[in-house]
């Protein structure tokens, strides 16, 4: 089982972002590589870190989990969070974060300037939303998609640039009244990527890149949510430069209303309609569920706001927990107009002891059923 990310990081739900972003840091510095050489338990530990950070630094995504919990980032690919994050993910996202912590903001030759190598850019991240039924979302689903992409023009190359000899940061030493004081920027020539355009092909941009349409087949697992996002590593936008490596392609989950189900977490609701004469008698109905139609029993003398429960009839958990429930909801349906004769019955009826209304202390009033269905 996953630990809670603000146990990771050692800070409560009522931490803000700078609170976050400084428990981050601090476990982050304690758990580096270059600190632990070697260290697999920290570099667990260190990617836990990450992954916290990711989701609690983004107001969105921290929604998501404080009422969902992992559920929110879980299932094929990864939702979200940087459960799939390598090393290179994570210093490229957050190197920020540690400033001169390791030698002026680098990271061992991940995602940094550190050992003398070029930094390893990333492109940039899409996003785009993918619609799905309450039937793809109970059975699963994969999406094939196209996908509108930069990528490196055919023919392009690269050139170590001149000005910082491809670290991809220019260093500066100012006299200050504390001494010598040595600095670290990124490189402007090449936006610290450590390389700079070589030959341009024809059509492609100033950095060498043309938009491309590719097919991606996307696999969502069943149990998903509105809102939730799967992220599909390496299909963004290309970088430039020999040393770079793809974006990611951010799915978001779009639900489609379905006409007669209504959702409620894994549960769904059904309202039922039913004629004074079936509620009297009783009988059986026919009802819409998710992968087709069902037939539930009508006990004779149903009220109306009878709740139905078939267990099991719901939407799959996305942590694998079962299924919920169909809840079909009764309503008696009174008729808006009646015939003389009709009227002729009901006015006979209406002064007799099987019309009038008797509820048992086993009926629940409205309001104690909307009680116990939100509880």
């Amino acid at each position: 089982m996953k630990k809670d990310y603000y146990e990771i990081l050692g800070i409560d739900k009522s931490a803000d972002a700078a609170a976050i972003k400084k428990a981050y840091r601090k476990k982050a510095i304690e758990f580096h590589p270059d600190k632990n050489p070697g260290d697999k338990v920290a570099e667990e530990k260190f990617k836990e870190a990450a992954e916290a950070y990711e989701v609690l630094s983004d107001p969105d995504k921290k929604a998501r989990y404080d009422q969902y919990g992992h559920a929110a980032f879980e299932g094929a690919g990864g939702f979200g969070g940087a459960g799939h994050m390598n090393m290179e993910d994570i210093f490229s996202q957050f190197g920020d974060i540690f400033g001169s912590a390791f030698g002026g903001g680098g990271f061992g030759g991940f995602g940094g300037f550190g050992g003398g190598g070029q930094r390893r850019v990333k492109g940039t991240s899409l996003r785009i939303k993918v619609k799905l039924t309450l039937e793809d979302i109970a059975n699963g689903v994969e999406k094939k998609i196209k996908v509108k992409r930069k990528v490196k023009a055919q023919g392009v190359t690269y050139k170590t640039c001149p000005t910082c000899n491809g670290t991809g940061q220019v260093t500066k030493i100012a006299n200050t009244v504390f001494g010598r004081m040595q600095t670290a920027s990124p490189c402007g020539a090449c936006h610290g990527s450590g390389q700079i355009i070589d030959q341009k092909p024809a059509g492609a941009d100033a950095d060498g890149l043309i938009f491309s349409d590719e097919p991606v087949s996307i696999k969502i697992p069943a149990g998903v949510a509105e809102g939730m996002q799967l992220k599909v590593s390496g299909k963004g936008n290309e970088a430039p430069g020999n040393n770079s490596v793809p974006g990611d392609l951010l799915v978001v989950i779009e639900e489609v209303e379905h006409e007669a189900l209504k959702r409620e977490g894994d549960n769904l609701h059904y309202d039922l309609y039913i004629s004074f004469a079936e509620a009297a008698l009783g009988g059986s109905k026919e009802i819409e569920a998710v992968g087709g139609r069902v037939r539930i029993k009508l006990e004779e003398g149903i009220q109306s706001g009878k709740i139905l429960r078939l267990k099991g009839k719901g939407l799959p958990s996305l942590n694998s927990y079962g299924n919920g429930d169909l809840l079909v909801h009764v309503n008696v349906w009174t008729p808006k107009k009646l015939t003389k004769e009709q009227k002729e019955f009901f006015e006979k009826m209406i002064d007799d002891e099987n019309f009038t209304p008797s509820p048992e202390k086993g009926d629940k009033s409205f309001f104690e059923k909307v009680k116990e269905m939100f509880s």
